[in-house]
């Protein structure tokens, strides 16, 4: 009698949290490469799609969180395409419990109204936190480099974004008013003497009276990161809160294990449960307690919960 064959079982749950995920079709898979803060690198992208035309479907998907996926993947040649993909440096991203790939924008590399380096910033949370596990549920990063936002900072766990704090020299400005005409939140007026006045409260630290200044008279007092905490997207969507104010860009990987260490001891036996969702169980002081310790000079005097999306509204329910 003719020995049978058993066919290999496959963990799914293993294969999605390297970022090999099932599909709809028999043996098809989508795979999910790891591109931190959306920049890549041309020769990868055409090895990439030497790849996907060698073993995959007709098209690839950019996702939302501006990685690529590999489409129609049969698993039998899931060595080959990880070992193809090598020869360029392009690694596999992963899903599950564990710290995600960063995103972020252009920074201030290029984009005429960036304030800090993000793709620095994403590729050093890469390189160090990658893959790191939660334990409880997925945990996502993003990097804005002003106050446009692109990323959508705050519907992440931990969302960063550039802010300046401008400052003025009297004797340097020439009463030209336009600081005060480009500045879209009204932060700033013109005084008596015509010399402009600064409202912190509407201020959104945007560096925009910095950048337009013909004298220098405006310049940066200080620059770093707002960290807001506690978003997500989803079935229940939460917008993180403000925490932080002009983080230092050297502090932003101590600043998020400082979180994850909160977060893995307040969500013990919780089971799936995102960052966001304990904090609107504690309340935020305790986290702010807790990262006073390591950042007093940036972390806030106070802040709110995340604050809650009803996504239902006008549902008639």
């Amino acid at each position: 009698m003719a020995e049978q064959q058993v066919k290999p079982s496959i963990d799914l749950g293993n294969l999605k949290a390297g970022g090999f995920i099932k599909e709809r079709g028999k043996d098809l898979f989508t795979i999910r490469l790891r591109v931190p803060g959306g920049r890549m690198a041309v020769p990868r992208l055409k090895k990439i799609a030497e790849v996907a035309e060698k073993y995959g479907g007709e098209f690839v998907h950019l996702s939302v969180r501006q990685s690529i996926e590999l489409i129609n993947i049969n698993f039998k040649h899931f060595d080959a395409v990880v070992e193809e993909l090598g020869e360029a440096d392009q690694k596999v991203a992963s899903c599950g419990a564990r710290v995600r790939v960063p995103v972020a924008c252009g920074g201030c590399e290029y984009n005429p109204n960036g304030l800090v380096d993000t793709q620095k910033s994403a590729l050093e949370v890469d390189r160090q936190l990658f893959g790191t596990p939660t334990g409880h549920h997925k945990f996502k990063v993003a990097f804005a480099g002003c106050p446009f936002d692109c990323p959508k900072s705050a519907t992440n766990d931990v969302g960063f974004q550039g802010a300046l704090l401008p400052k003025l020299d009297k004797e340097a400005c020439i009463s030209c008013g336009l600081c005060a005409k480009s500045c879209t939140p009204g932060a700033i007026t013109m005084g008596e003497e015509r010399k402009p006045l600064l409202a912190i409260d509407p201020c959104i630290w945007c560096g925009d009276c910095v950048k337009v200044c013909p004298t220098g008279a405006w310049e940066a007092k200080q620059t770093g990161y707002n960290v807001r905490i506690g978003g997500k997207w989803g079935r229940n969507p939460l917008v993180g809160t403000l925490f932080a104010t002009f983080l230092p860009q050297e502090q932003v990987v101590a600043f998020i294990t400082r979180v994850l260490e909160w977060y893995r001891e307040k969500a013990e036996n919780q089971g799936r449960i995102r960052l966001g969702d304990i904090i609107l169980k504690e309340g935020p002081e305790p986290l702010l307690e807790r990262l006073r310790q390591s950042f007093p000079d940036s972390v806030v005097a106070e802040t709110i919960p995340p604050q809650i999306i009803n996504t239902q509204i006008g549902s008639g329910r």
